[in-house]
């Protein structure tokens, strides 16, 4: 039999979405990692294996474009997590840190252990590991590295600033002062040079919470940040220049900052327009006005007077957090919380230290209690909802999920202040195990404070809590996803191991979009695909005859069950030699093929993926 006429793959009967078309029931053939033909010529073909999937939706992979798998690349290049939920393409190297220079190790620091361990939460052996292996150190290497793993999802590359600040500057000078303008004409250099040879844009990050992990720097914030207008200025001049892409986070508490810098996408000020996506719109519940600033900038930047090419990122989920103990990145931009976190995870006796200190109860209190009573500004802005910190500081909101007292698991840290009343008044009979607590490290608790405070005394990283700050209304989440000044991102996966899981966003944004009927989900699937895959100029995101076969099987009316808030579990990773918290979309997604090849089906992975390469190194097309 000819090659013409057989197929290795044959989908019978789904419901295919695709480039925003209307849906069309129709069978798909598989070829070579290519898709070969569709509806009648592919029911012509004889095939090695057929998937009879009636009543299913079809749509080709989707994209990923908020990632920090660049270390995970290293010791899982499947990357499990994603692949499970219908991801094939993640971009990487996101808010200005990557793996582009190799470890960039010079004999005291190690920049990849210190400025990873905080910023995304990974412990700091896994780190260490990782850099031990590396063995370029240039970004072209890097790339050559990438394309000889075993790749499940397709891997979009930027170039992170950080890393081209050190590379450039040395690792202490990144971090002390500007570069020279020889300095500046290197990274510039090595910038355009990357771009051209396939990295699709460049990535920086301005946001309040991204602290150095390595003593004596723990007060200093990445190298990205220390970087001014100006480089910024030129160094996106560049990246304009070429086409590519501009991932930024905002100067979060300066709107002229804010403003100031994204006004570099502006085509009218600079002669042409640049792709910038930024971090992120979300509806947060302590300051609803953040959403609506998000949309208006967005709007503001795309308009015919600026005439920018300005994509900000919504997260289609609500945005919940876990802390083990005071170890958050909720804590990075809240000083007195901010301590803790500068003390390696597995050290314990620091943190003890730290909360034992003279004056560190008072100063704690003084943060925890501002704004709730009295007459001040502080206390304005909370009654408005337009308080500064990510954390609400509302005991309600903050709920225990482990901790040694068993009886408290499920409560939030208001119900516990509540029965620690109740018992002193006699109207709570509590267990030996709660009792032994109460008349204990407990007993001196006396109002909100006081129980944080002891909480993270008595337990440390025994204690984990989890609080949703932001998209609690599905209904404006939803109105967010859809809107087309903003962009479907910010899932950080492969980032802050035990505090985010939010691997399958993109199936619960599908099911947001899916209320409104096929004509709405079809908008969500070009969203989530071709608008991504345009974005970063990279040729994937569609599954027309011709295009290479990376594509996924949907259940619809499992995704219209799923429960994502309640599929996230806490899994020990042999890779990481740690816990990490994951999601768990059973059911959803049927099947998901990478390059012509089946890597995930009936909720487990193919005895192939990992072992062989299934997913491609997508560069930017300028430079294919």
């Amino acid at each position: 039999m000819s090659n013409e006429t057989q197929a290795d793959i044959l989908i019978t009967g789904a419901k295919i979405f695709n480039n925003g078309d209307a849906p069309v029931v129709e069978d798909i053939a598989i070829r070579k990692g290519k898709v070969v033909a569709r509806g009648e010529a592919a029911c012509q073909l004889a095939a090695d294996r057929v998937i009879d999937a009636t009543g299913k939706w079809l749509m080709p992979g989707l994209f990923d474009i908020h990632t920090h798998y660049d270390l995970e690349l290293e010791i899982a290049p499947d990357l499990p997590e994603s692949t499970r939920h219908g991801t094939t393409s993640v971009v990487i190297a996101n808010c200005s840190l990557g793996l582009a220079f190799g470890n960039q190790r010079d004999g005291v620091n190690d920049p990849i252990v210190s400025c990873y361990a905080r910023v995304e939460n990974i412990p700091k052996h896994v780190l260490k590991n990782c850099a031990d292996g590396v063995s370029w150190d240039n970004p072209k290497a890097y790339l050559e590295h990438l394309e000889g793993l075993n790749l499940g999802p397709n891997v979009v590359p930027l170039l992170p600033h950080s890393m081209l600040r050190i590379d450039a500057m040395g690792f202490d000078a990144s971090i002390t002062r500007d570069p020279t303008q020889d300095e500046l004409e290197i990274m510039k250099a090595k910038l355009g040079q990357a771009l051209d040879d396939g990295y699709t844009g460049f990535s920086t990050d301005a946001l309040p919470f991204h602290y150095l992990a390595a003593h004596p720097h723990t007060e200093k914030t990445i190298p990205t940040q220390f970087a001014k207008y100006g480089e910024l200025k030129e160094l996106t001049q560049v990246v304009r220049d070429k086409d590519a892409v501009w991932q930024a986070t905002p100067p979060k508490d300066s709107v002229i900052g804010t403003l100031k810098t994204f006004l570099l996408t502006s085509g009218r000020l600079h002669g042409k327009a640049l792709k910038t996506t930024v971090v992120a719109a979300m509806d947060f519940a302590h300051n609803q006005r953040l959403s609506r600033m998000a949309v208006l900038l967005s709007r503001l930047m795309n308009s015919a007077l600026v005439k920018g090419r300005f994509y900000m990122q919504a997260l289609g989920a609500p945005f919940t957090t876990w802390g083990d103990g005071a170890i958050t990145p909720l804590a990075e931009e809240i000083p007195e919380l901010r301590r803790l976190n500068e003390t390696d995870l597995e050290d314990r006796e620091a943190r003890m230290k730290i909360l034992n200190e003279p004056g560190y109860a008072e100063a704690f209190r003084a943060m925890w209690m501002n704004g709730k009573s009295g007459f001040s500004l502080a206390r304005l802005k909370r009654i408005m909802k337009a308080e500064d910190y990510a954390l609400d500081r509302n005991l309600s909101s903050m709920h225990i999920e482990r901790c040694p007292v068993d009886s408290w698991v499920g409560l939030s840290f208001q119900d516990v202040l509540d029965r620690i009343a109740a018992y002193r008044q006699g109207k709570h009979q509590p267990l030996e195990q709660e009792k032994l607590n109460l008349d204990g490290d407990f007993a001196a608790v006396r109002d909100e404070a006081d129980l944080v405070l002891q909480m993270l005394k008595s337990f440390d990283t025994d204690l984990t809590w989890r609080i949703t700050t932001a998209n609690n209304n599905p209904v404006r989440v939803r109105e967010l996803l859809m809107n087309p000044v903003l962009l479907p991102g910010f899932n950080d996966s492969g980032a802050h191991l035990t505090n985010m899981a939010f691997y399958d966003v993109n199936l619960r944004s599908l099911k947001l979009a899916a209320q409104g009927g096929d004509q709405d989900l079809s908008y969500m699937v070009k969203r989530l695909t071709k608008d991504p895959a345009d974005l970063f100029g990279v040729d994937a995101g569609t599954i027309y005859v011709g295009d290479t076969a990376d594509l996924i099987l949907i259940d619809p009316d499992k995704l219209r069950s799923y429960d994502g808030e309640g599929s996230v579990q806490r899994r020990y990773r042999e890779e990481f030699s740690h816990e990490q918290l994951v999601n768990r979309s059973n059911g959803v997604v049927e099947t998901v093929i990478i390059g012509g090849q089946i890597a995930w089906q009936n909720d487990e992975p193919s005895d192939e993926l990992g072992k062989r390469r299934m997913g491609r190194l997508l560069k930017r097309q300028a430079a294919a």
